[in-house]
């Protein structure tokens, strides 16, 4: 979610200043709208609860939840360029999305009927029908608008992108209370049931998108055969791998390593300040990772603890512990009106807000270290939980789609797409490295259940660690930051 939360966000004020325009008399917008916002709803109900089905209903360790979880994300993440290629260039994008909708729609259904037999190809169909999704729902509402219409499609994408927060918003609040009080199928059903609403409505209104034309025209039974057969062969491949975390870690970290190398070898081809912009944008690239890194601990390290130290007696109400997870996005919704305002009445460049938004990360952590010294019977008050998602949400709006943009603004125009390709690969990678940061707040397999007061300090030890090193980063960020703005200004 944080890319598009940010993108969001950008885009929120023209360049007058003024609110970006609602596209009200687009009636094809608000049908791709409303299928991003189902699709939204049910992909982050899913990740707020999958680690904790995978221990409390499948029996798995919380370090094996981490770890399959992060192998899910990375593919997730890694593979949603294929979907994008295919609709461009091999069948459409209108036909490759609803072929990802029906995809994600029966996956979601699969997980409802989930056993310890079935769980990863439920979850391989979400990577598939993901990855046939993703890139095509953004690229239908550009191709809505003229070129050179940048005011009319920043409108768009910005009430498009709100879909996004509307989604994950009504998910993960109804989501971990179903999961709580009826059952994990029902959690699951839910999630599908809100994919067959955004695909009945689209097929209700499909006629809409006509205005939407495709160079594709024609039916072309051989394309589809080929992209089913692809797609069979992925969701089977996929499904084997997700038990075998190692190998998928392997899968990323040589995919992930290829392109770095080759963004090197490029970089070093190039002389002067092209050279030197281009190893700045490396170093924010593995910046970016660390950031979503931390943004993994959300469906997995901090909801354990939620659920192991938090006291979710609130005011008469006993809370989920995936329901904290819901704070992301109602920060963000919250928040990204009023930066956008402050960004409008103060000029900062974007290396100052990443700045701030790495060192608002790091104490997002290190406020969760907190409670090992405050309380006496391991358990802490919410309001921790409360202030440690504040911070990190707003980090998150200063970090990720600012990063991208600054990325994009020190390699040459040329290789924009290649850069951009790199980007996405961040949240690839920080999959598997995710996984291993969560793990550390797990004890081994064959020790014995830890205490609430031991479960709080193995928590907040491993939370200070990664808030000191978060700090450290974020500390030669500030150093560097009138190098970084020489670089990019001039």
């Amino acid at each position: 979610m944080s890319r598009l939360l940010e993108e969001n966000m950008e885009v929120t004020l023209n360049e007058g200043g003024e609110a970006a325009p609602l596209p009200q008399s687009n009636k094809a917008f608000w049908v791709l709208w409303a299928i991003e916002l189902w699709e939204r709803f049910g992909y982050y109900g899913v990740q707020a609860i999958i680690t904790l089905y995978f221990v409390k209903q499948l029996g798995y360790s919380e370090a094996q939840s981490f770890y399959v979880f992060g192998s899910f994300s990375a593919f997730v993440y890694g593979f949603a360029w294929i979907g994008g290629w295919i609709g461009d260039k091999y069948l459409d994008a209108k036909h490759t999305l609803v072929l990802g909708v029906i995809i994600l729609t029966l996956a979601y259904a699969g997980l409802a009927l989930s056993t310890h037999e079935t769980i990863f190809y439920a979850l391989a169909g979400i990577i598939v029908g993901n990855s046939l999704y993703k890139s095509n729902s953004s690229s239908l509402v550009s191709k809505l608008y003229t070129q050179g219409n940048t005011q009319q499609l920043d409108g768009a994408m910005t009430y498009y992108y709100m879909a996004v927060n509307v989604g994950s918003m009504l998910s993960m609040s109804v989501v971990p209370i179903i999961a709580q009080n009826m059952g994990w199928a029902s959690a699951f059903w839910l999630c599908a049931i809100g994919l067959f609403l955004g695909l009945a409505n689209y097929f209700i209104c499909r006629r809409q998108l006509d205005v939407i034309t495709s160079e594709m025209s024609s039916f072309n039974l051989k394309r589809w055969v080929l992209v089913l057969l692809g797609s069979g062969i992925t969701f089977f491949l996929s499904a084997k791998l997700l038990g075998h975390t190692q190998i998928c870690n392997a899968i990323v970290y040589t995919v992930v390593s290829i392109a770095f190398i080759y963004f090197l070898k490029i970089a070093f081809s190039l002389k002067g300040i092209d050279r030197s912009r281009m190893l700045v944008a490396f170093i924010l690239v593995l910046q970016a990772v660390l950031f979503f890194v931390l943004y993994n601990q959300m469906p997995t390290s901090l909801t354990f603890f939620a659920d192991h130290n938090i006291n979710n007696h609130f005011l008469g109400w006993d809370i989920p512990a995936a329901e904290y997870q819901v704070l992301n996005p109602l920060i963000i919704v919250f928040g990204s009106p009023l930066l956008a305002w402050i960004y409008s009445r103060y000029a900062a460049t974007h290396v100052t807000k990443f700045c701030i938004g790495m060192t608002l990360c790091a104490g997002a952590f290190l406020v969760l270290a907190i409670p090992q010294y405050t309380s006496a019977d391991g358990l802490a008050s919410p309001l921790w939980m409360v202030l440690s998602y504040l911070l990190q949400s707003f980090g998150e709006l200063l970090i990720s789609g600012l990063g991208l943009a600054m990325v994009a603004e020190l390699c040459p125009s040329n290789m924009s797409g290649f850069v951009m390709g790199i980007w996405f690969l961040t949240s690839m990678l920080a999959g598997p490295l995710g996984a291993w940061v969560g793990a550390m707040t797990t004890p081994p397999a064959d020790a014995a259940p830890l205490s609430t007061i031991a479960s709080m300090h193995l928590y907040g030890d491993v939370f200070l660690k990664i808030g000191l090193v978060t700090g450290l980063i974020a500390l030669l960020m500030w150093i560097k930051r009138p190098w970084l703005n020489r670089l990019i200004i001039r």
